[in-house]
C-alpha cells in the first residue's frame, strides 16, 4: 500500500462558473497556535462559546479552524463534537447546537423543521469543506486499482467477495490480484459521506444499486461497520481484503481506486474533484441565501472524479441575541475566508473553496440577524 493524500499546495477550486443563485468523537480541540490573520479584524474582540456538532469528514479542518479563530479571539470558544453528519443535523434542529457540520444540506422537511428553531426564515447551508470521498482498500502490493462504477455497487453490494474476481481482472490486467475475500466496511451512523456516496451509485450504476439515496446504509447489506470517519478507516486499515468510502485526507496509508468516468479512468485528486465540481447546480427551491449544490455523480468528462463529498456549515438565519449573531458571523466568515480555508487545507489536505465561493458564503453569513 501506498499514502495517499491531498497536499496542502491542493488547486483552489475554480466554481466560478457555477450558476449559484447567491445572496446569498474523534480529537479533542487542541490549544490556538496560529497568528491572527492579515485583514480577519472584522472577527476581532466576539467572546462566548460556540458550539457546533457534525460530520467527522470536517474534523481536521475543524481543528485548523478552531485554533486559527482562536488566534484571532482570545475571549471565544468553539466546541465541535464529531459525531457525525445526520447527529450534527439533529442536534442542530432540536436546538442543541448553534451550527451543524454536515456533509449533506437541508432536506426540505429539515427546512421546515428549521423554522422552529431559527425563526420564519429558517436555516441556509454555506458550503465549507470540499474533499473527494475515496474508495479505499487494504491489499498487500496492490496500490491502485481501476474500477467502473457497476464492479464498485457489485462489491459494496456483496455480489463480487474475491478479489480477483473476473469483473475487477479484467480491468487491471497487470495487477496481481489474490484469492483474498473482500471486507466491505461502511458507516453504522447517519452520514453525508454514506449519503453523497451512494448518490454517486445511483446515479451511475442504478441498475445494480437499486437502493434509495440514504444518510444509513442499507439495513440488508450485512457487512463490517464502524462509527464516523476514523472508525471506517482504521477497521479497514487492520483488516486484510478490507474495502470502504472515506474523506480523501483521512484515508491514511490505504491504497484508493481510480474511477472510470467515460472512457477513462481518474486517478483521486483535488483537480479533479474541482472538475466534477463545476457541473453543479443550485438546489432548486434553494432561498436567497442558501448555497447548496446539487452535484453531476454521472458525468463523463474525462478527468473528472464524481465521487466528492461538499461539507456544509448550517446556520440559522436569525439568533437570540447580538452577541450569538457576532460569535456565529466572526466563526462563519472566518472559516469561508482565504486565510481560513489555506489554514484547513494546510491541516486536512482538503482543496480551498474558490474567492467566487469565499464572497458568496461570506455576503450570506453576514445577513444573519437577531430574532424579532
Amino acid at each position: 500500500m501506498k499514502i495517499n493524500r491531498l497536499g496542502s499546495a491542493a488547486a483552489v477550486l475554480s466554481i466560478a462558473a457555477l450558476a449559484l443563485t447567491a445572496c446569498g468523537s474523534d480529537n479533542p480541540t487542541g490549544a490556538a497556535t496560529a497568528a491572527p490573520a492579515e485583514g480577519a479584524s472584522a472577527g476581532a474582540g466576539v467572546s462566548g462559546t460556540l458550539t457546533g456538532i457534525g460530520a467527522s469528514s470536517q474534523n481536521s479542518a475543524m481543528e485548523a479552524w478552531i485554533n486559527g479563530f482562536k488566534a484571532e479571539n482570545a475571549q471565544a470558544n468553539v466546541q465541535y463534537s464529531p459525531d457525525g453528519s445526520g447527529a450534527g443535523r439533529k442536534a442542530f434542529l432540536a436546538g442543541g447546537a448553534q451550527f451543524a457540520g454536515s456533509d449533506a444540506y437541508l432536506k426540505d422537511e429539515e427546512k421546515d423543521q428549521a423554522k422552529q428553531v431559527c425563526g420564519p426564515d429558517g436555516a441556509f447551508n454555506i458550503p465549507a469543506y470540499v474533499s473527494p470521498i475515496a474508495v479505499a482498500f487494504n491489499l498487500d502490493g496492490v496500490d491502485s486499482l481501476n474500477l467502473n462504477a457497476d464492479t464498485i455497487a457489485k462489491i459494496f453490494k456483496k455480489e463480487i467477495t474475491k478479489w480477483n474476481d473476473e469483473a475487477i481482472a479484467k480491468q487491471n490486467p497487470d495487477a496481481k490480484l489474490p484469492d483474498t475475500a473482500i471486507t466491505v466496511v461502511h458507516r453504522n451512523d447517519e452520514s453525508g459521506t454514506t449519503e453523497n456516496f451512494v448518490e454517486y451509485l445511483k446515479a451511475t450504476a442504478g441498475d445494480v444499486w437499486t437502493y434509495d439515496v440514504s444518510g444509513d446504509w442499507p439495513k440488508d447489506i450485512q457487512s463490517e461497520n464502524a462509527k464516523g470517519t476514523s472508525g471506517v478507516v482504521s477497521t479497514a486499515s487492520s483488516t486484510a481484503g478490507a474495502i470502504t468510502y472515506a474523506d480523501f485526507s483521512a484515508v491514511g496509508d490505504l491504497s484508493t481506486v481510480n474511477v472510470k468516468v467515460g472512457d477513462e479512468y481518474t486517478k483521486i485528486s483535488a483537480e479533479a474533484a474541482a472538475k466534477a465540481l463545476e457541473t453543479a447546480t443550485p438546489v432548486e427551491g434553494s432561498g436567497p441565501n442558501d448555497l447548496a449544490l446539487d452535484l453531476k455523480r454521472d458525468t463523463t468528462e474525462a478527468g473528472t472524479y464524481p465521487i466528492v463529498l461538499l461539507s456544509y456549515h448550517i446556520y440559522c438565519s436569525t439568533y437570540k441575541d447580538q452577541a450569538t449573531v457576532d460569535l456565529v458571523k466572526a466563526f462563519g466568515k472566518y472559516v469561508v475566508s482565504a486565510e481560513g480555508q489555506k489554514v484547513a487545507s494546510d491541516s486536512a489536505g482538503n482543496a480551498p473553496l474558490s474567492t467566487s465561493i469565499e464572497e458568496k458564503a461570506a455576503a450570506a453569513i453576514d445577513a444573519i440577524t437577531v430574532a424579532k
